[in-house]
């Protein structure tokens, strides 16, 4: 069981959300929309896959890091190295 299956269908809400954000931003280009109006939707969908990404970020933290730390042992550095990993990825983009 993943830490975000208790929060999955939200998850699933926000992409489909993000989903329609793309797919209008995809129409904005095709119909030779302002610049800055498309670059403000490309802000606002970034923020929103950002906002999806640390919650998913929290979830694994507080259940699979979490878990790994209380079992100990050569698993729970791994879960550690990893969640570091993927902060220093989010904080890259």
């Amino acid at each position: 069981m993943h830490g975000y299956s208790g929060d999955k269908q939200a998850y699933l809400t926000r992409l489909r959300r993000i989903e329609g954000q793309i797919r209008g931003l995809h129409r904005m280009v095709d119909e030779d929309a302002y610049c800055i109006d498309i670059l403000t939707q490309v802000s606002a969908a970034t923020r929103a896959l950002q906002a999806v990404a640390l919650g998913l970020l929290e979830d694994h933290i507080a259940h699979c890091v979490a878990h790994a730390v209380n079992e100990g042992g050569p698993a729970a550095d791994e879960k550690i190295k990893e969640a570091s990993a993927a902060i220093a990825r989010l904080v890259r983009s």
